[in-house]
């Protein structure tokens, strides 16, 4: 099983995204976390409307500070374009996905990060050797 950890700044859009879809497409071959360098202590609910409208629910997230993680090695650690804000965390495999925050987004804008955000997943799956399910979003 492959650990994989997704960081942005607050923790509630871009990192709780790519976590719900390295669990979705990851199945059983993935243990996926996110967290937030400053968490906002809440998930965006556009985050979660965002994701419920293709079928993938977040409402057991948490929006959670990298200090509650636990103190294991990483396979790969992604980083969301928070720059000094994300802390150097050890991995076998890094990435910065410079994506824009969609927390101000509407629509069609939220839903294109959204799903820039479930194609790097499953690059990043194939990646690491995991197969990405075949099911859609």
């Amino acid at each position: 099983m492959k650990r994989i950890l997704f960081v942005c700044t607050e923790n509630a859009n871009r990192s709780q995204m790519a976590e719900g879809f390295a669990r979705h497409f990851g199945g059983e071959g993935v243990a996926a976390w996110s967290a937030g360098s400053r968490p906002s202590g809440m998930v965006n609910p556009k985050a979660l409307a965002a994701m419920g409208a293709i079928g993938i629910d977040l409402s057991g997230h948490t929006s959670k500070s990298l200090a509650s993680l636990p103190a294991e090695p990483w396979d790969a650690v992604v980083t969301m374009g928070c720059g000094d804000a994300c802390p150097h965390l050890p991995a076998a495999l890094r990435d910065d996905w410079a994506l824009t925050d969609p927390r101000d987004l509407e629509g069609d804008a939220y839903s294109h990060v959204r799903d820039e955000i479930a194609d790097r997943v499953r690059d990043l799956l194939g990646r690491l050797g995991i197969s990405p399910a075949t099911r859609e979003h």
